[in-house]
Parts: structure tokens; sequence; C-alpha cells
């Protein structure tokens, strides 16, 4: 991405994870594999599938959520992005964090991937607050 900057990578903290739950250090299975409900339907509905196996079940494929966070974003701030919408967004906005969390399908597994910061680096105003089905109501 062409102005992806402060990438943290959180592959560290995945494998001290793994290493806990694989060796008994306390983190139980049902610990491990917990992704909330909505987790689950947004990776079901709106994720990247990637070609990682799950560490835990080893029977699906890992699938990738990019949720996007930012004071710019105004009530669009936490929604769920595919990767080829993150670039038109990063020239739209001056700055915006993208966390990409990996889910397992199958067992339930998740965990945060890397994080990374988006924008042209020009400072906006929040949107105006669009009215929404929502709102209607």
């Amino acid at each position: 991405m062409w102005s992806q900057r402060a990438t943290i990578d959180y592959s560290l903290a995945r494998r001290a994870a793994l290493t806990q739950l694989l060796t008994g250090g306390g983190t139980s299975l049902d610990d491990a594999c917990d992704a909330h409900p909505y987790l689950l339907r947004a990776a079901k509905y709106h994720g990247e599938p990637t070609d990682r196996p799950c560490p835990i079940c080893r029977r699906e494929r890992l699938t990738h959520v990019s949720y996007v966070y930012g004071d710019e974003l105004g009530q669009f701030s936490g929604r769920i992005k595919a990767t080829v919408e993150l670039e038109a967004m990063a020239r739209e906005h001056g700055e915006f964090t993208v966390y990409v969390v990996e889910v397992c399908q199958g067992c339930s597994w998740n965990h945060l991937a890397r994080s990374y910061v988006l924008g042209d680096g020009t400072p906006r105003k929040p949107p105006r607050r669009q009215r929404t089905v929502e709102d209607d109501d």
C-alpha cells in the first residue's frame, strides 16, 4: 500500500499465545478459541481468505478481517473494509488505522495479526453525520 506506515506485526504475540496454549501454560482451548459471533459473521461475509491453515484445528484456512478506525472517518470508524478499498480511502483521508484480525471459522481461533496507518497526511475534518436507516427508527 503506497502510504502504509507505523506497521505493527503481532506475530511474536501470536507465537507466545500459541506456545502457551500448546504447552498447557494456563490458557485453555476455550479461552483461545473464543471469537465473538459478530467477528465470525464478519469473517464469513466480508473476510478475505488466506492460504494459511489454522494453527489450532489445522482443518480450515484462516480468514483476514480488516477494520478501519480514525477520527477523520466519523461515523464510519470501526467499519470492515476490503483490502482493495483501502487505497482509495488512503487518498481521501489524512490518517486512519487499519487492524487486521485473523479468524478461523472452524474452531473460532482469532488473533490480531497486524495494524498500520494509512492516509495522505493532510488532516481533514470528520464528515458530517449522515442519516441512516437506524436514525429513522
